[in-house]
């Protein structure tokens, strides 16, 4: 919607009539419109914002945590103004709420600095939490309405690999054998001993387990119980009951969770809406807040967005504190967030869908503003990005609508949203930067070594003669890929004294308790199918053992480490892994207990980093111990620091400065780049097998059918959420499932064009690896469907190899 046709209730002529000539502060409401007048169009509307809801819908590099900031600042220097005269305990505060600690600290820096440098205001009224820092607080308050004593619980983020999902896993086959025997037969069974040891191994390590964790974070994130789960099951037909499976492992999770006092982040939400429930604890946290403004909407979950309205909702103003959306003044509630740049909701409960009818609700009540100016790129990266959006969006409307081209948001990846280039005049230094070259750059290298050498060149070229005045950021879609191109362009960056920094390596070192758990309890207990596979999944992905079937290995442990004369012979990747896991158990015996980490790590292979994290968990896990030096206490400790995250290496700076320095090629993943931006943004390897991507069966879990149980009950459950008039069936569950990884996909795609300031270098090779895990075995691979769209819109930017070999 246009400009024009936003209303506020407080506009720029109001806001000298509105501040006292009295005011304490002199001539704050002359700063206050200096500030405002600083901003743009899409920014000013959140600055102008007095009262009630408003959704604010951001393109990439439109400025929206700025926006926020100056909007923030001019509410609390209203306020201030307001309540000047009385008591400052009768001030209520402002509450931001944001998606990462880091994006926390980040706008509460810049809304101190308006206040301090700006306004001349103190650096007060206001607080910046996360999502559930603010549910922890509020829950910490009123603890006996939110029923969570502090000192005694422990905080957990559930995985599929967490003892206590395995443990529920575990309780919840020996309380169904017969649903456990129906999935052990799947759709085909001759009853063979090896592949039945098999399929157990698939369901207990791998099926059950990925189940039980997008269930118990889907159904949690939703205020979902496991009783609802059962009553959505009656309605569907699959012959598993897929959701009847997932509420008893959910059931079975809450259980454990209850009985050794441990909570999860969803927890914390919950407990937060206990209290909120109270009518005198509601009021008391109600009148102590003004008004909520919350960035990042797009990745909020539906109980993290009712806690957000009932804490904006006036309590003096009275109305139902149930309602979704009640879009009246009562409800000061300011969301901002690019549902364009929704990229988790598909292994995270954030659904973008939520933000977005916010954004039509406050459309039809004209309380709906766009930020949709950016001065982050170059024009010709804008236009790339918003050709991008517009072909992916008419393809999906194409397939879904059999072609008729109807512009529903919902059933399109994107919202109907273009990026504009700033205005003439705009205060951002530098906005719409010219372009490097053409400012896009598309390649078509005939493997990836081709890729890398192209790459390469481009690198030192953009680099020159001063490293120290550029940034640049290799954006890979799995972690695979970046450690694969950080050894290969190693020797580049060090000839030519550019420094070369993966992420996902520096990521990698705060696996190493979590790897050293799986290799120590393997050793401890080296007959446990479980333990086995843990251990071997970790020399994998180590690279110190070839990819291969871990289950049919881990199914019949003692055949495997110990063959007899009369099993077949193994063959030789099986033979490697039972020599090292082998050499693990000796280790075990002739070892002091002191010494194990320090060996592992040797084993493990870790770089110099990755041996001082291990040097440092050993130390604290043998303090720990030192009164029950024992295997059973080492496990003890180590299994107290993986579930509890408490074992993190130390930042000495900002994340978004160490990704971003200048002088620095950065390795990252295109979901971590969110939020970030370089001069130059490389993105190899745009094949469709990974944007969009396939939605795909493992091999090993295919015997159960043409799906995954885990997708097909987010799906169902998504769809009950969504009041849908029927839960989808398998089949349609999984067409569902597979739209939404497709549309997400495009959206991360998308994400990683606009971190480009200067530059976006993009290629899609020939031939490349059907998977990451063996990068030697090359083939020819599509590419990304939008990349040949993008070469015949901008034939300009093709880049000519034949040319360029010459």
């Amino acid at each position: 919607m246009s400009d024009s046709k936003f209303t506020t209730p407080v506009a720029q002529e109001s806001l000298h009539s509105e501040l006292s000539e009295r005011s304490p502060v002199p001539n704050l409401r002359d700063k206050i419109l200096a500030i405002r007048n600083s901003l743009r169009p899409g920014q000013q509307q959140m600055a102008d914002w007095g009262s009630g809801p408003l959704a604010i819908s951001a393109v990439p590099g439109a400025g929206k945590s700025t926006g926020m900031a100056a909007a923030a600042a001019i509410a609390i220097a209203r306020q201030y103004e307001r309540y000047a005269q009385s008591r400052p305990s009768s001030r209520r505060h402002l509450v931001v709420v944001t998606f990462t600690r880091s994006a926390a600290a980040n706008i509460k820096a810049k809304i101190r600095k308006f206040l301090r440098d700006d306004l001349s205001l103190p650096q007060t009224g206001f607080f910046v939490y996360t999502l559930h820092g603010l549910a922890l607080n509020i829950a910490s308050r009123h603890s006996n309405l939110s029923g969570l004593q502090l000192e005694n619980v422990t905080l957990i983020t559930p995985t599929q690999s967490h003892r206590f999902i395995r443990t529920a896993v575990e309780q919840w086959i020996a309380n169904n054998p017969g649903i456990y025997l129906r999935l052990l037969e799947g759709h085909q069974f001759d009853g063979e001993e090896t592949e039945r040891l098999r399929r157990q191994s698939v369901l207990r390590t791998e099926v059950l387990p990925e189940l039980a964790n997008t269930v118990i974070h889907e159904a949690k994130s939703s205020g979902i119980s496991p009783e609802k789960l059962r009553e959505w099951s009656k309605q569907t037909t699959d012959e598993y009951t897929i959701l009847s499976v997932a509420a008893g492992l959910y059931e079975q999770y809450q259980n454990l969770m209850r009985s050794r006092d441990f909570i999860d982040y969803d927890d914390m939400i919950l407990a937060a809406l206990r209290v909120l429930e109270n009518d005198s604890a509601r009021r008391i946290e109600q009148n102590q807040v003004f008004a909520v403004f919350e960035d990042e909407a797009q990745d909020s979950s539906p109980l993290q967005t009712q806690l957000l309205e009932i804490l904006a909702r006036d309590g003096e103003a009275g109305g139902d504190n149930s309602s979704l959306l009640t879009l009246n003044s009562a409800l000061n509630l300011v969301r901002v967030g690019d549902p364009n740049q929704a990229i988790n909701s598909t292994f995270t409960p954030a659904d973008p869908i939520y933000f977005r009818q916010f954004c039509e609700e406050c459309d039809r009540i004209e309380r709906l503003a766009t930020m949709d100016q950016a001065g982050r790129s170059s024009r010709i990266i804008i236009e790339a990005a918003n050709f991008a959006l517009k072909w992916i969006n008419n393809q999906s409307l194409a397939k879904t609508n059999n072609g008729r081209q109807i512009p529903d948001n919902r059933q399109v990846p994107f919202r109907f949203q273009t990026i504009r280039p700033v205005e003439t005049g705009d205060p951002q230094k530098n906005a719409n930067p010219a372009p490097v070259g053409r400012g896009l750059e598309l390649y078509t290298p005939r493997d990836i070594h081709h890729t890398v050498e192209l790459l390469s060149q481009r690198v030192v070229e953009l680099f020159g003669e001063d490293p120290t005045q550029n940034s640049a950021a290799i954006l890979v879609r799995e972690n695979r890929q970046g450690r694969w191109l950080g050894e290969a362009l190693a020797p580049v960056c060090k000839e030519h004294k550019i420094t070369l920094y993966d992420v996902g390596e520096r990521d990698r070192r705060s696996h190493v308790p979590q790897e050293i758990l799986a290799l120590l309890q393997f050793c401890d207990r080296p007959h446990s199918p479980d333990y086995l596979k843990a251990a071997l999944e970790a020399l994998v992905q180590r690279q110190l053992i070839p990819t291969q079937d871990l289950n049919a290995l881990a199914s019949l442990p003692e055949e495997f480490l110990y063959p007899g004369p009369l099993a077949a012979p193994q063959a030789e990747t099986v033979q490697k892994a039972a020599r090292l896991c082998r050499n693990l158990l000796r280790a075990r015996l002739e070892l002091p207990l002191y010494q194990l980490i320090s060996f592992l790590a040797l084993t493990l292979n870790y770089d110099q980093a990755e041996l001082a994290t291990a040097d440092k968990l050993a130390e604290r896990v043998n303090q720990q111990i030192a009164g029950n030096s024992s295997m059973g206490g080492m496990l003890s400790a180590l299994s107290e620091i993986v579930s509890s995250e408490r074992f993190e290496p130390v930042e000495t700076e900002d994340s978004e400065e160490r990704y971003t320095r200048r002088g620095q090629l950065t390795i990252i993943t295109m979901h971590k780049a969110k939020g970030l931006d370089w001069d130059y943004v490389f993105l190899p390897f745009l094949h469709e097998n990974l944007i969009p991507g396939r939605f795909w069966v493992p091999p090993q879990s295919q015997f159960l059918g043409d799906f995954t149980l885990s997708e097909v009950a987010r799906a169902q459950i998504r769809a009950a959420l969504h009041g849908e008039s029927t839960i989808p069936d398998v089949t349609q569950a999984w067409e569902q499932a597979k739209h939404l990884k497709i549309s997400e996909e495009y959206r991360l795609l998308y994400v990683a064009m606009t971190r480009a300031k200067r530059l976006v270098w993009m290629s899609a090779a020939q031939k490349a690896p059907f998977t990451w895990s063996k990068p030697e075995n090359l083939q020819e691979q599509a590419p990304c469907p939008v990349f040949p769209a993008l070469k015949r819109q901008f034939p300009e930017c093709v880049a000519n190899l034949a040319v360029m070999a010459k």
